[in-house]
């Protein structure tokens, strides 16, 4: 049996966590045993639905009319919805009442993080919701020390030169304002915003600080994995300033390559990422500072290890046998094939 994972308005997605989420289920699936499909086939047992775009309501409409299941990824909330694009604040209730919806046609919800489940399950839905990480590759996204010269020969830094980065949309929600904030108290560091977002769904306010921005920030775009990898593992520091996440696939990514992370203290993060142990936290401006200096100039503990251990927990792997696991009991496959033992070697 297969599952067939709906790619409609993943083009759209692409290049933001949603789409990373569907190439990892695509990923964790194989690892565990679970053939999947781009459409419709005889052998498909359960649809993922992982937008929440008019087609995707067609698509399980469609599921329910062949008495397939379907499995929705509740990545958004009206929550992470505030904040981002324009006039997103003003449409925020009515977006939680078409998410509500969406996520109401499915027989499963599935949703990243124990905050995320909470918050959907507080939305009235009926359906059970667990929570399952969206996983990070710990193969692909792992430290590595010469990357750290490579990196700042790429962007023209000299070779000692302190590098802070971050990644994501480039929108108050995820922090820009902030980091910007710090960059300019911090000359003496360069601070690099990976992604992109285009300029027209921008609030104004926004597209003004980052005109304004100060001269040791630099924004390399949307770049590809490879490139955003090096970044990752040659910067000093990745300082993610989010407001709100469901989880935050770059803070697994980060931690997975071995960089000394720095996040807003929000209920998400709560009892998986903690202050002093795998990563540093704080809520205000001038700890941020103190934060990352102490990081950059290696007064504060190296909480690496633990942080590289945090995103092992939540590698391809161990989420494919955790879906795995939710399939079986929810009944959207049939009882799996266990692997054979191998056949004792005679003495």
């Amino acid at each position: 049996m297969r599952i067939y994972i709906y790619s409609g308005g993943e083009k759209l997605v692409g290049r933001s966590g949603v789409g990373q989420a569907i190439r990892h289920q695509r990923e964790c699936l194989r690892r565990s045993g679970v053939a999947t499909t781009d459409r419709w086939t005889a052998d498909a047992a359960a649809v993922h639905v992982n937008t929440i775009l008019p087609d995707s309501v067609l698509a399980a409409l469609g599921a329910k009319l062949r008495r397939r299941k379907v499995v929705w990824y509740g990545h958004s909330t009206m929550e992470d919805f505030r904040s981002s694009f324009k006039g997103s604040n003003v449409l925020a209730p009515l977006f939680k009442r078409w998410i509500t919806f969406c996520y109401g046609l499915g027989d499963v919800v599935l949703t990243p993080t124990e905050y995320s489940r909470r918050l959907l399950e507080g939305y009235g839905l009926k359906k059970p919701v667990y929570s399952i990480s969206n996983g990070v590759d710990t193969e692909f996204f792992k430290p590595d020390p010469a990357a750290r010269s490579a990196l700042r020969t790429r962007y023209g830094l000299g070779e000692e030169a302190k590098v802070v980065v971050s990644v994501g949309h480039m929108i108050a929600r995820k922090g820009l304002p902030e980091f910007l904030e710090l960059a300019r108290r911090m000359p003496e560091a360069a601070f690099l915003w990976f992604g992109w977002t285009n300029p027209k769904l921008i609030p104004q306010e926004v597209v003004q600080a980052i005109e304004n921005a100060p001269s040791n920030v630099i924004f390399p775009g949307f770049v590809d994995r490879e490139e955003l990898r090096q970044a990752y593992q040659g910067a000093d520091v990745f300082a993610f300033l989010s407001h709100e996440e469901t989880e935050g696939i770059v803070v697994l990514e980060a931690l997975a390559c071995g960089v000394p992370t720095v996040l807003r203290d929000i209920p998400v993060y709560g009892g998986w990422l903690e202050h002093g142990e795998n990563v540093y936290k704080s809520s205000n401006n001038d700890e941020f500072q103190r934060i990352v200096s102490g990081l950059l100039d290696k007064s504060l503990p190296d909480l690496t290890a633990a942080g590289r251990a945090v995103a092992q927990a939540r590698s391809l792997e161990q989420v494919g046998k955790r879906l795995r696991a939710i399939y079986l009991e929810q009944r959207v496959l049939p009882p799996l094939p266990q692997a054979l033992p191998q056949k004792q070697a005679r003495a």
